[in-house]
C-alpha cells in the first residue's frame, strides 16, 4: 500500500488510532463518520497491508521509576558488515535503549536511553556500552525537560 491509496478516510482512521488507540470499533466509526462494518474492513485493511503496525500501552517512565533519559551518539572504529551486526545485536538486547538510529554524519548511531537515575546510566555507559571493543568514541546528551514528546505521525502531508 502507499500514500497514494490511502484516502481521506483512512488518514482520519489512522489519526483517531494514533490519538486513542483503544477506541472501539463503534466509537471510531462514529469519529471517521462510517458505519461499525465498514470501520472494521478498513481498519483490518490497514493493518493487513502493514499500515498499521501494531498496537501498544504509552507507559509513564517517570511512574516506573526510569527518571533519566539521555540521547547517545556512538561512533564504532569499524564499519565492516560484521562491525555493524554486532553492535545492532548487542544493542538490541540492551533494555536500556528504547531506540537506536543509524546516523549519517561523523557519528554512527544515535541511542535513545531511559535508566533510574545517573548511577544506573553510568554502569550502562562503563560496564556495556565502553566496555565494548567496537566502539571508538561516545557522546550523551542528557534531556533536561520534554518539549515536545512523540503524538503520531504527521498524515496530512
Amino acid at each position: 500500500m502507499t500514500e497514494a491509496s490511502l484516502d481521506r478516510t483512512d488518514l482520519l482512521l489512522l489519526a483517531e488510532l494514533q490519538r486513542q488507540g483503544r477506541l472501539t470499533n463503534a466509537d471510531l466509526a462514529e469519529r471517521v463518520h462510517l458505519s461499525p462494518s465498514a470501520c472494521l474492513r478498513r481498519v483490518q485493511r490497514l493493518e493487513r497491508d502493514g499500515v498499521i503496525a501494531g498496537y501498544r500501552a504509552e507507559v509513564s517512565a517517570g511512574r516506573l521509576g526510569l527518571g533519566l533519559q539521555a540521547f547517545v551518539r556512538v561512533q564504532l572504529k569499524h564499519h565492516d558488515s560484521a562491525a555493524v551486526a554486532g553492535f545492532a545485536q548487542l544493542v538490541d538486547g540492551w533494555d536500556e535503549v528504547v531506540t537506536c538510529h543509524a546516523l549519517s554524519g561523523d557519528m554512527d548511531y544515535l541511542l535513545q536511553v531511559v535508566v533510574r537515575d545517573l548511577a544506573h546510566f553510568s554502569r550502562f555507559l562503563l560496564d556495556r556500552l565502553l566496555n565494548q571493543p567496537a566502539v571508538e568514541d561516545v557522546n550523551s546528551s542528557f534531556v533536561l525537560r520534554t518539549v515536545k514528546a512523540w503524538r503520531g505521525l504527521p498524515l496530512d502531508g
